[in-house]
């Protein structure tokens, strides 16, 4: 198992070198899916994604894009009525991590791909220390909106967010500037990785760079010391 900083022994070494990986955002799949798998990926650069229906077949797919989506910690944009909005919300961390990722799985959603794989694997990588929720409550305690990702050294991961349609306008930004606040708040230079840029999040500041820049970045972040995740 994996410990609370993120080692994997051999980590770098499951995915072999980036100048071998196809020119392509999916670099290979798996039939195997564990926390320790999972955790080599992060530290290699490569994240994972189910893929259904392959042949009958369940397999996990791991995914280095060549155009990786990243918010620098400077480039947070938030207009003057996000900043109103994000006033309604208190909020927390890592007190409704269940409730987070399965809400953010809701099949009901769009594009919906967290399945009970992901369940079990971030489940146990929440309990070890390492994949962490920030929630935007309403102030009556309600949880209107959240995110989690994966902690490891000076890397954060981002996986999901969700925001619920009824009370929580603009609650998974709130979430979103919490986390930077958060990566932010010693001054060091932590790596906050999206995965894609879409047009939502480029409206936030996500921008694009190519896989080797991102590589790049990530050797230099993985050397850092952790953010300091707290109530």
């Amino acid at each position: 198992m994996v410990d609370r900083s993120g080692v994997f022994p051999g980590a770098s070494a499951v995915f072999g070198p980036p100048s071998r990986w196809p020119d392509s955002d999916l670099i290979g799949m798996s039939e195997d899916f564990t926390p320790e798998f999972a955790i080599a990926g992060y530290r290699s650069g490569v994240f994972p994604m189910p893929q259904h229906g392959f042949r009958g077949r369940e397999l996990t797919g791991w995914y280095s894009p060549l155009d990786r989506g990243i918010l620098p910690l400077d480039g947070l944009r938030v207009t003057r009525s996000l900043r109103k909005m994000i006033k309604r919300y208190t909020i927390t961390v890592d007190t409704a991590f269940d409730e987070v990722i399965r809400r953010c799985g809701d099949p009901r959603r769009p594009g919906g791909w967290i399945d009970d794989r992901i369940l079990d694997v971030y489940t146990a990588l929440h309990e070890a220390g390492i994949v962490h929720s920030v929630e935007a409550r309403t102030d009556d305690g309600r949880l209107a909106g959240g995110l989690y990702g994966v902690s490891i050294g000076g890397l954060f991961a981002g996986e999901s967010m969700f925001h619920d349609p009824v009370i929580g306008r603009d609650a998974s930004k709130a979430a979103l500037v919490a986390l930077v606040g958060i990566l932010g708040a010693d001054g060091q230079q932590r790596l906050l990785d999206v995965q894609w840029q879409t047009p939502h999040l480029a409206s936030l500041g996500v921008i694009e760079i190519d896989r080797e820049e991102y590589l790049r970045r990530l050797s230099v972040a993985l050397q850092l010391p952790p953010p300091v995740f707290g109530s």
